[in-house]
């Protein structure tokens, strides 16, 4: 979804005026929230907006979905308030001397999947049982899907790669929306995607491919806890408007909690999102959800902490980039 550049610029306006005190979120107070794709990652996000628990917290959330890194960048620039990101996207854009902060998590570890042709997968000796970094040697030099480069679900296909033993450049890479990606792999103009659920898990269950990594069954074991959700926000926001930040991290706990404890009501919520998904493949992806998502959604510091461990080993970041302190990078005052 594209952001008229008026709206754009006038938000940015907003963002630049105003004093030092915070500011009491309202009722009339629209903000924007930057998603990085449309998949069940952002469900906490979705969950929000149909309860209408932003309202309940004061608040009007406008969602623009902006591919990748271009939410998070939306949030550098003043364009939108809050992004949904992940922690390796917060993590590199730290390091880099953005003052960012992460004020709630809602996904705590890798929730992306990478499949593979099962014809491909098969011919190379694919075995469901083997290390992790067995199955992965099976996508050196293949055709792989990601969302857009140089976003979590490139930089995890990368880490996979690289504890595979190769060089993550030895995978092609072919960008594109989800559903881009389904039927590119159906006219078998790619080999494999990599995606957050549900969208690997069709192929798997199609019977059309086979699963060579998985984060929410745990790989790589060393990135747990890994904040594949963020909500993310400048520093100066949380500052000098520290009752929206507030306004947001209670509905996002909120959103958070019902997921953990409504499962029925909060799985006919979101099925509502994704009408044109057959309902066994978007409840396991939903029960799935349910295992990697924090009640409350506290960030933690581990999390921050490996999110740099991932950049690094997957080339997306240099060994002497990492930060020395987190200091300010996280808190969990919005959420308690």
């Amino acid at each position: 979804m594209r952001v008229p550049m008026l709206f754009i610029a006038a938000v940015a306006a907003i963002a630049a005026v105003g004093g030092s005190a915070p500011l009491k979120a309202q009722s009339n107070e629209e903000i924007v929230l930057a998603d990085p794709a449309f998949s069940l990652t952002f469900a906490a996000g979705y969950i929000a907006t149909d309860l209408d628990l932003w309202q309940k917290h004061g608040i009007k959330v406008k969602t623009v979905q902006l591919s990748g890194i271009a939410a998070i960048n939306s949030v550098i620039s003043g364009s939108a308030q809050f992004a949904q990101a992940s922690a390796s996207s917060f993590g590199r854009a730290s390091a880099r001397g953005q003052k960012l902060i992460a004020i709630a998590t809602t996904i705590d570890r890798p929730f992306a999947q990478v499949v593979l042709r099962k014809e491909i997968a098969q011919a190379g000796g694919f075995d469901a049982k083997a290390p992790l970094e067995k199955r992965a040697a099976l996508l050196k030099g293949r055709t792989i899907a990601v969302d857009s480069i140089n976003s979590m679900i490139h930089a995890y296909l990368r880490l996979i790669a690289a504890r595979a033993g190769f060089k993550p450049d030895e995978v092609r890479i072919a960008p594109m929306a989800p559903n881009s990606m389904l039927a590119a792999f159906q006219s078998k103009q790619i080999d494999g995607y990599a995606m957050s659920l549900p969208w690997p898990l069709k192929a798997v269950q199609d019977g059309e491919a086979l699963l060579i990594a998985s984060g929410p069954d745990g790989e790589p074991g060393d990135m747990i806890p890994f904040g594949h959700n963020l909500i993310v926000a400048r520093q100066d926001t949380c500052v000098q408007k520290k009752a929206l930040c507030q306004a947001v991290g209670q509905s996002i706990k909120d959103a958070t909690a019902f997921i953990k404890d409504k499962p029925d009501e909060a799985f006919a919520v979101l099925k509502k999102r994704f009408p044109t998904l057959d309902e066994p493949l978007l409840k396991a992806s939903f029960d799935e959800l349910r295992k990697v998502t924090p009640s409350p959604p506290v960030v933690l510091k581990a999390s921050i902490e490996n999110s740099e461990i991932f950049n690094v080993d997957a080339g997306l970041l240099k060994p002497d980039e990492k930060l020395k302190s987190y200091d300010g990078l996280f808190t969990d005052e919005f959420v308690k």
